[in-house]
């Protein structure tokens, strides 16, 4: 009897020695003692970047190659780190100056540098009347060098953060312009051969300003009307001009190079729908800026009219103006100026809408956004799918002074520096022998001396 006890007390303990190690098995397997949060050690790859806060947001204004041209600069707590983006608003750019360094920068100083989208919105509502050109600039200047040090923390370029390449370098369209339709095609030759294969070509000024020589006088220059600078576009000689100017150059350069032109929203909208007619034959890539922003109901008639390939944007002010006529495909180019929209983050926004459409982008790089600007571009042109064309840039000696690490042309692509962030960076010495001036000139008149717009 004492036998069969001593064995059922051993196979109780047996058992509860399985027990307990089952359990601590189980236990072992589910990690409870290991995985507690204060054991927990983070590897390496996933410990993220310590917090930075901005420390302070300036403009640097210059002008090394004419054209007034505003930088911001965001410097950070972190020693050594500061980002740089285009705020350029030429023609009011003391406007611009002052809502960066009296707005700006107190708004700004001990916000977290990495949380672009919540700083964007915050900005953009924070003088309660939305936008106008010269916060946009203000806000696509912080914006722009935000991305510029998100960047750098990452030790990435910013066309990876926007999701890497799709192209190896940026198409780009330049200027081919001439007084006559013989030499603005002997200008398209040259710039052919080159290596671009995409050319605008424009005689004369915008609207051929200028075209027709001195002996077109204007009946409000006799009259001692408007200003002694003010320019005068014959509307009827425009009009006439451009399809024979295409006819030319069509002709002598060959149907492989792809055309373009910018109307600049300077005609009335009927008389741009039957010239823009007129150009189907030659087949461009695309023509520009037919109406004015005030006209955007003649887009459903210019559609119903031709199928020539429209670009549009370059004025649009909100974001939300490119919404509608998006949806409703009145335009073929997102002809978007990314520092008068307010920076990287909404082009973006603009440029994954038109995905949608089949709408491409043709971003506006005329001479006077800064080389920074021209960078941002480039990286988001290198990063959307639906890109279409890119404005070529080419930048002075004096600017290359003031700007380290500009993007560069090569066979008609544009390529960025291959650094951490935008790329490009400024000597603000340098840009400091270049003052900013108020100067701008942009009035236009018929012969009576009315106003064109823009």
């Amino acid at each position: 009897m004492e036998t069969k006890n001593n064995l059922r007390s051993g196979r109780r303990e047996a058992l509860k020695m399985i027990g307990v190690s089952s359990a601590a098995g189980v236990l072992g397997l589910l990690g409870t003692h290991q995985s507690r949060a204060e054991d927990y050690v983070t590897p390496s790859y996933a410990k993220g970047l310590p917090p930075v806060k901005i420390k302070s947001v300036k403009a640097i204004a210059t002008a090394p190659q004419g054209s007034n041209l505003i930088v911001v600069k965001v410097e950070t707590t972190e020693p050594g780190l500061y980002g740089l983006g285009c705020a350029t608003f030429t023609q009011r750019a003391f406007a611009v100056v002052t809502a960066i360094n009296s707005y700006l920068n107190e708004f700004c100083i001990g916000r977290d540098v990495d949380n672009i989208e919540d700083m964007w919105n915050a900005v953009y509502v924070s003088s309660y009347w939305r936008n106008g050109p010269v916060l946009n600039n203000a806000i696509s200047g912080l914006d722009e060098a935000l991305w510029d040090i998100k960047g750098k923390r990452a030790n990435m370029p910013v066309y990876q953060l926007l999701g890497g390449k799709v192209r190896f370098a940026v198409p780009c369209y330049t200027h081919a312009s001439g007084n006559t339709p013989e030499a603005v095609a002997d200008h398209a030759q040259k710039i052919i051969a080159d290596g671009f294969k995409y050319v605008r070509i424009q005689q004369g000024g915008y609207g051929a300003v200028g075209a027709a020589g001195a002996a077109d006088k204007p009946d409000f220059k006799e009259a001692g009307f408007g200003m002694a600078s003010d320019n005068y576009m014959n509307e009827r000689l425009y009009l006439k001009s451009v399809p024979q100017m295409f006819d030319v150059v069509r002709k002598r350069c060959g149907e492989e190079v792809e055309l373009l032109h910018d109307i600049h929203e300077r005609v009335q909208p009927m008389d741009a729908i039957n010239m823009i007619k007129k150009l189907e034959d030659y087949n461009p890539f695309f023509i520009e800026d037919p109406f004015s922003p005030e006209n955007m109901e003649w887009f459903k008639q210019l559609r119903a009219s031709t199928s020539v390939p429209i670009a549009m944007g370059e004025l649009f002010n909100n974001i939300n103006e490119f919404k509608m006529p998006m949806v409703n495909q009145w335009f073929d180019y997102i002809r978007v100026h990314v520092s008068q929209i307010g920076g990287i983050t909404p082009a973006m926004k603009i440029a994954r809408l038109g995905e949608w459409f089949n709408i491409k982008t043709a971003f506006h790089g005329p001479g006077d956004v800064s080389p920074v600007g021209h960078a941002a571009h480039a990286h988001i042109d290198l990063a959307v799918w639906n890109f279409g064309i890119q404005e070529a840039v080419s930048f002075s000696d004096k600017m290359l002074e003031v700007f380290s690490g500009c993007p560069t042309m090569k066979n008609g692509y544009m390529s960025v520096n291959e650094v951490p962030g935008i790329g490009v960076d400024i000597n603000e010495k340098e840009a400091a022998k270049y003052p900013i001036t108020t100067k701008s000139n942009w009035q236009v008149r018929k012969r009576d001396g009315t106003l064109i717009r823009p």
